[in-house]
């Protein structure tokens, strides 16, 4: 297969909004002690509120011509994009606050929300990788949760890392800082509030 298609593939696959459809499934399935009902409930709030109301206002822009495309290419156009992704999940936090949401789901939703203004904070100047960043938190809250095992998922974020370059999107740099600031961040306040 031609390096670019998969580059593409793995892009989308591998995306933030694939990430955090399925991250909140392994910390809800944690933090409920693998109750099935509740988990399904705690993951498909945070996949709203985290992945899908982002992606479809992302995706709206893009079909509009506010952007240059759902990953919204160009730095210059992400600081809105970002902004309304905070909001979403703020709006998230709120209504998982309110229902008592077990504490690790609360803690992942704390540690998405502060890697998302790291990353806007950052975007202001420079283009850090969104999907490093994810792919990187991701994996390193798995691991604090399942055990180091779980380090088995660190090729899947070099994966990430290579395609976001391949397609041009990011530099070699961009992906790294992303992939860093996902666990120093993320992974860190996860910790933490876990």
């Amino acid at each position: 297969m031609d390096p670019s298609r998969l580059a593409r593939i793995v892009t989308e696959a591998l995306s933030p909004a694939v990430v955090v459809i399925l991250l909140p499934l392994a910390v809800a399935w944690h933090a409920t002690g693998g109750a099935l009902g509740a988990t399904v409930g705690w993951s498909v709030l945070v996949a709203v509120f985290y992945s899908v109301v982002p992606m479809a206002f992302l995706v709206h822009g893009a079909r509009r011509g506010r952007w240059d495309g759902h990953w919204v290419r160009d730095r210059e156009q992400r600081t809105f994009p970002l902004l309304m992704c905070l909001v979403s999940a703020l709006v998230g936090m709120g209504v998982m606050l309110l229902f008592d949401a077990p504490e690790a789901v609360v803690a992942l939703a704390w540690a998405m929300i502060c890697t998302l203004v790291a990353c806007l904070v950052i975007t202001r100047w420079w283009k850090i990788s969104v999907h490093a960043a994810v792919a990187g938190g991701a994996a390193a809250m798995v691991v604090f949760l399942y055990g180091p095992w779980l380090l088995l998922l660190v090729p899947l974020v070099a994966l990430v890392c290579w395609s976001r370059v391949e397609v041009t999107d990011h530099t070699v740099g961009q992906v790294l800082a992303g992939a860093l600031l996902g666990p120093l961040v993320g992974g860190a306040i996860f910790l933490a509030l876990s």
